[in-house]
């Protein structure tokens, strides 16, 4: 018996390195048998030990250690605190924002860390007021969910979130995957409407209004979203296989199930800037909702022909989504993810300031999204004039997710980015849903507590002229002078500006000063 319990590994061995030894497919093991099996396996699993052993507080991406940490806490209701001064390289690093407190102001910020956590931050603009809509609505929180459909996420994420936002009043993109049964746990909702009309077209692909018509009258979807392109993947469709259609998103999306599921890299109902706006108007005449666009920001050609043809008021996109080319995604080529479409700082602007010259911005809502689910990030974004954020890999941090970057293998660990049973089965939509809606309830304390230290009463007030843009430690310049912006841009009408200051005065808690001294001087 110990001949044999001695003589089973090595066997087992000389196995390996026979095999090793015959195949002609890996140099490495052709010339190191048996033992260079280990780079392999170093490889497959440096990401963990990169990120947990290795990796410093402020060095991976795309979320370092110390903003995965902030969201964590921040979900759990747990001290998100950080001690000891800040270990990000202030110094040397260009491009780092700082934002200008003011120290004398009329608005006097409660000193109590989970003060202002059920302030709900309502948008500055009435989403769809402006070109008369029937649906027109004030989203309630300026911080909402970006677009992540059913079939990239599990049923059990999306439910979280839904009933997270359900918690919150935050708004729930579908994303262009369909509206799904896990969509409706009480969040109200943005369907998105990509390149393949998913949840409202015929088994061929053709877009079908009446089944657009009846799914909003179905669910509580408040706006529709036309996807024109991602920050992850601009310009690319997707595929979807076989094996992966099963009967339930078959159904969800209209397509037929075991045949791979195509999305095509352009829409078939327009194809220039002119037939999009009757298609928009189309969309909104029919259902009565507020209609929008997502994109990323390359060519600005697009964007001038928008404003121009948006200018004499007959026709117009009620919001715009800027994707940032930071952006995230379940999967796409490395090339895109890394190199096609702007970063947010530079994309936003460019547009933004292409419609503030042509005078259209008090009538568009500008929504932001690219890492914005971090308060910094979502200050810089509010400056620069969106009036809402959706946060995407942010929720699903605050769900459980922990990078582990395998959502395009759909063996996410945590049961986030998957369509595996068993993986999906772990994640418990009852306690998730209570995470991100601590999430986010704090993401937007934190907001509040930046915007009264900059003397107003909301994060939406927050001007260009409150944020500088640093150039290591020697010098730093004004971030209305990085990106040009002129007087005025970036913030909303004053007319939306005293109602948003008149809902904030009733909305958010204040705080105070000590007691005067006797003498009356203090």
């Amino acid at each position: 018996m110990r001949w044999t319990t001695a003589f089973l590994p090595l066997a087992g061995l000389a196995g390996v390195a026979a095999h090793d030894l015959l195949q002609r497919r890996h140099t490495l093991l052709r010339n190191f048998p048996v033992v260079g099996h280990a780079r392999f396996a170093i490889e497959k699993i440096g990401p963990e030990l990169r990120q947990y052993v290795v990796a410093g507080n402020d060095e991976e991406r795309p979320f370092t250690r110390d903003q995965r940490r902030w969201i964590y806490a921040s979900a759990k209701g747990e001290n998100n605190y950080f001690g000891f001064g800040t270990d990000n390289d202030v110094e040397n690093t260009d491009g780092y924002p700082i934002i200008k407190h003011r120290t004398f102001s009329a608005v006097a910020p409660p000193s109590h860390p989970r003060s202002g956590e059920e302030v709900r931050l309502p948008c500055a603009k009435v989403l769809g007021a402006a070109r008369g809509r029937t649906g027109a609505f004030r989203p309630e929180s300026v911080v909402n969910v970006s677009a992540m459909s059913f079939g990239s996420l599990s049923g059990n994420a999306v439910r979280a979130i839904n009933e997270g936002c359900a918690m919150t009043g935050a708004l729930h993109n579908t994303g262009e995957g369909g509206l799904s049964p896990h969509h409706l746990h009480g969040g109200d909702l943005i369907f998105q409407i990509g390149t393949a009309y998913f949840g409202c077209r015929d088994l061929d692909g053709a877009f079908d209004l009446e089944r657009l018509k009846d799914l909003v009258a179905s669910a509580p979807v408040r706006a529709l979203e036309i996807k024109l392109s991602q920050g992850a993947k601009p310009g690319l469709g997707g595929v979807l296989p076989a094996a992966k259609v099963s009967a339930e998103i078959a159904e969800i999306r209209g397509v037929r199930q075991g045949e791979d599921c195509i999305s095509p890299s352009r829409h078939a109902e327009f194809s220039d800037v002119d037939s999009l706006l009757d298609w928009v108007e189309l969309l909104a005449d029919a259902t009565g909702l507020p209609v929008g666009i997502k994109s990323a920001v390359g060519d600005l050609e697009v964007w001038r022909d928008l404003a121009a043809a948006m200018a004499d008021g007959q026709r117009g996109v009620d919001f715009i989504t800027i994707d940032g080319g930071e952006g995230g995604t379940g999967a796409a080529p490395l090339t895109f993810s890394d190199s096609v479409a702007l970063p947010f700082r530079v994309g936003f602007p460019r547009v933004y300031g292409i419609f503030a010259e042509a005078g259209l911005t008090d009538d568009v809502v500008f929504v932001g999204s690219g890492k914005l689910g971090l308060a910094d990030n979502a200050i810089v974004a509010l400056a620069l004039g969106c009036d809402l954020l959706g946060v995407a890999r942010e929720a699903m941090l605050s769900i459980g997710c922990i990078q582990a970057q395998k959502c395009h293998t759909d063996t996410c660990p945590v049961g986030v980015a998957t369509q595996n049973a068993w993986l999906a089965h772990g994640l418990d939509p009852a306690q998730k849903s209570v995470r991100f809606a601590g999430y986010l309830r704090t993401l937007r304390r934190d907001l509040l507590k930046v915007a009264e230290s900059c003397g107003v009463l909301h994060p939406g007030l927050i001007d260009v002229d409150d944020v500088e843009i640093l150039a290591g430690n020697q010098e730093g310049r004004p971030l209305r002078e990085v990106v040009g912006y002129r007087p005025g841009w970036g913030m909303p009408s004053a007319a939306q500006q005293a109602e948003l200051s008149a809902l904030m005065t009733a909305e958010a808690p204040t705080g105070g000063t000590a007691p005067g001294s006797r003498t009356g001087q203090g």
